[in-house]
């Protein structure tokens, strides 16, 4: 890829006559009178125009193209303005369906007096075609990807008439871009288009002029390039082969590049269509998951029903998961589109560590003049996080067309950025050796001071913010950041609705205490009673809400595989195999694991950051468990008393009871109670008492439930357990079931 400048390219194509061959620029020579002449210091904007042109679209354009002229002139510096021609999304004709008149107006004032004083620059990275071919000809220099197309221009007309061809030709006139038949011949299929090589160089002619031109000229050579009927269309790297544009570019940062501007002064301008519609959004404290993902439900909810073009994020935090505020970061750099939404960055305070990356994912950053970007933060970064954040950084920074080395030593404290300098261009650029070695003109720029400190994270504050981030401004308090926006009012604060309200609350450490004490106890209840019943049901909605609110943000199916694997290994001990063996053990502890990791992103904790995490997990599950055996310990003492819910829990035997209950457990033969009847005086599930003659005797079923009071006969005798069966109603009178 050849980097020469476009206005150069112009100067020298300029110095012949219209009708005289283009000669050849040798690119070091140029280079070279670029370096040794003064160059004025250049302001570079880069404007989308959305396909197809409307009536609308020069209007939106004029001011802002305005502003920045305006700009430049007060900063003494040449102003570069760059149009970026798109096709939107799912548009599958490539732009067409500008009206001529539209387009015509605007190649005018793109080619008019009112912009004579700055560069215009097309950037086609797209195939275009239809009349926005005739406003990319208007500009002063044409950038395109080596495989975009530019043409057919005419594909919108039934029938070309001679004040289109008229149009088209004055245009290429004007610019020397685009030879004059080869513009004609991009919107008029029907004309045939010679290549001709003469004694001083090649043209371009129809075979109509060919007589005239050999009349002035030696032809050497001459070929039909597109002959009639077949449209005009040349791609980027034809045009450039030819000689109608100066280079291609792949990205906003070759286009850069090829234009001698720092990548960061490459930003796209701001062009709403239709009212400005701001909505905010705050992040607050430390970066989390839940607040990342509520963050984004909202700015995309406001979008689809609000149909908001601007967002504004508040980041007021120390940052504190790297992951997160990278997952946000990525949303708002390259989830949204630019064409339609506009993201800025306020700081009043700091946004340091990770959360710095979510402010330099927006299109702008204001900051608070006292505020602080970037530095240490609630995070420490591990060797491996400072390589996946120093990746997330250049993707978003590639994405903005950004320099990516200043971000990247935010988070690597190691990393030394140096100021560096090009001759011709008065902006200075911060590259680290990595970023600069990329740079396709790497030889011309001057390494100067080192910019960051060793050992120490990046950190600026918002009055020097501008000197390091072209993207970044400092305003004195809110309100002058509504004025710079034109905003009468403030942006529509995005709040959560009633489901985030809940989960906000059910997130609490308080609440989730409440309800896992509510759930356990609610269970005991239920183990005690007869069938499934309103504790079961209760039980069943806490341990619901617990994993639901954490569903997504700490929670996942693991942790509900696990409580529910633990719970089921539980009840097997109780119900199916008695005894306290592998299966209570290996319940309680799965139970044990799934709160904890329900309330953490991680599995095992590895810095600063995750052991503080952890410890809040372990002491919200330690926490329910004191209460839930308190609350087990008052209902067995108390609830037995009461008269409805006495049937449900175990009731503890009276002193004379106590005493039979010892006598009997001193017993280590039971073999005369085969056969002897009795009746359950607590329930059996499956273990319990029962009074069997005189006496009480702990006792067990095979695993069936026998309420309280219920007959029963002792059928065998496993070492000190005395097993029963209940009799039912239905058996026969000396004992023998039916």
């Amino acid at each position: 890829m050849a980097f020469l400048s476009g206005p150069f390219l112009l100067s020298a194509f300029s110095a012949a006559a219209p009708d005289a061959p283009r000669p050849k620029a040798s690119a070091g020579k140029v280079l070279a009178e670029r370096d040794a002449a003064p160059q004025p210091s250049r302001l570079g904007k880069l404007f989308r125009v959305l396909l197809p042109i409307t009536g609308q679209t020069t209007d939106r354009l004029r001011q802002p193209l305005r502003r920045a002229l305006e700009e430049a002139r007060a900063q003494d510096a040449k102003a570069v303005l760059i149009l970026e021609f798109l096709v939107p999304k799912g548009q599958s004709k490539f732009g067409e369906g500008s009206e001529f008149g539209n387009a015509l107006n605007l190649a005018r004032f793109l080619s008019g007096d009112e912009l004579s004083a700055a560069t215009t620059v097309a950037y086609i990275p797209q195939t275009i075609q239809g009349h926005a071919v005739l406003a990319a000809l208007a500009c002063d220099e044409i950038i395109m990807a080596p495989d975009a197309e530019i043409g057919p221009a005419g594909v919108d007309e039934a029938a070309i008439t001679d004040e289109v061809r008229a149009a088209y030709r004055s245009i290429a006139k004007r610019r020397l871009k685009f030879p004059e038949e080869v513009a004609v011949k991009l919107v008029d299929p029907d004309r045939e288009l010679l290549e001709v090589t003469t004694d001083v160089g090649t043209e371009y002619v129809t075979p109509e002029r060919l007589k005239e031109l050999a009349a002035k000229r030696t032809i050497t050579n001459q070929e039909v390039l597109l002959r009639a009927g077949v449209p005009g269309r040349f791609s980027g790297t034809e045009a450039r082969q030819k000689g109608f544009i100066g280079y291609t570019a792949s990205s906003r940062r070759e286009v850069a590049d090829a234009l001698d501007l720092p990548p960061e002064t490459v930003q796209q301008a701001f062009l709403p269509e239709g009212p400005l519609r701001a909505v905010r959004v705050d992040l607050k404290g430390l970066i989390t998951r839940d607040a990342v993902d509520k963050a984004q439900r909202m700015v995309q909810e406001a979008i689809r029903r609000q149909e908001a073009n601007f967002v504004l994020v508040s980041v007021d935090s120390p940052g504190g998961s790297p992951g997160d505020s990278a997952a946000m970061a990525n949303f708002l750099a390259l989830d949204l589109d630019p064409g339609k939404v506009h993201t800025g960055a306020y700081v009043a305070r700091e946004a340091r560590a990770d959360a710095a990356l979510i402010a330099l994912a927006c299109d702008e950053i204001v900051l608070h003049g006292d505020a602080e970007l970037g530095g240490d933060g609630s995070y420490r970064f591990a060797p491996g996080e400072i390589a996946e954040m120093t990746k997330s950084v250049q993707l978003i920074c590639e994405k903005k067309a950004r320099s990516w080395s200043l971000p990247a030593a935010i988070f690597d404290p190691e990393l030394a950025v140096f100021r560096c300098s090009k001759p011709g261009q008065a902006a200075p650029a911060y590259y680290c050796e990595a970023e600069l070695a990329q740079q396709p003109q790497g030889k011309r720029w001057i390494k100067g001071e080192q910019v960051t400190a060793p050992g120490k994270p990046f950190l600026v504050r918002g009055a020097d913010a501008a000197r390091y981030f072209p993207a970044a401004r400092t305003v004195g308090d809110f309100a002058e950041l509504k004025l710079s926006y034109n905003l009468e009012e403030d942006p529509a604060l995005l709040e959560p609705g009633w489901v985030d309200a809940l989960v906000d609350v059910l997130t609490t450490p308080a609440v989730r205490i409440l309800l896992l004490v509510i759930g356990f106890v609610a269970l005991y209840i239920e183990l005690h009673s007869p069938g499934i019943s309103v504790p079961g049901f209760i039980a069943t909605v806490c341990f619901v809400l617990f994993f639901w609110s954490q569903f997504g943000r700490t929670a996942g199916w693991l942790e509900v595989a696990l409580f529910l694997g633990g719970l089921t290994c539980l009840l097997l001990e109780l119900f199916v195999i008695p005894g306290f063996g592998i299966f209570g053990l290996g319940g309680g502890v799965m139970i044990l694991a799934s709160l904890i990791l329900a309330s953490q992103t991680f599995v095992i904790p590895r810095n600063p950051y995750e052991f503080a995490q952890f410890q809040k997990s372990l002491l919200v599950v330690g926490a329910s468990i004191a209460w839930i055996v308190g609350a087990i310990a008052l209902l067995n003492h108390w609830l037995p008393e009461t008269p409805l819910l006495g049937q449900m829990v175990l009731k503890p035997p009276s002193g004379n009871e106590m005493e039979a209950i010892d006598e009997s457990a001193a017993l280590t033969h039971f073999g005369d109670l085969l056969g002897v009847r009795g009746a359950t005086t607590t329930p059996l599930v499956p273990g319990g008492k029962a009074r069997i003659g005189k006496n009480l005797y702990d006792v067990m079923t095979d695993g069936e439930f026998v309420p309280r009071g219920a007959e029963v006969e002792v059928v065998e005798i496993r070492g000190n357990w005395i097993v029963v069966r209940p009799i039912d109603a239905e058996s026969s009178e000396d004992g023998n079931p039916v």
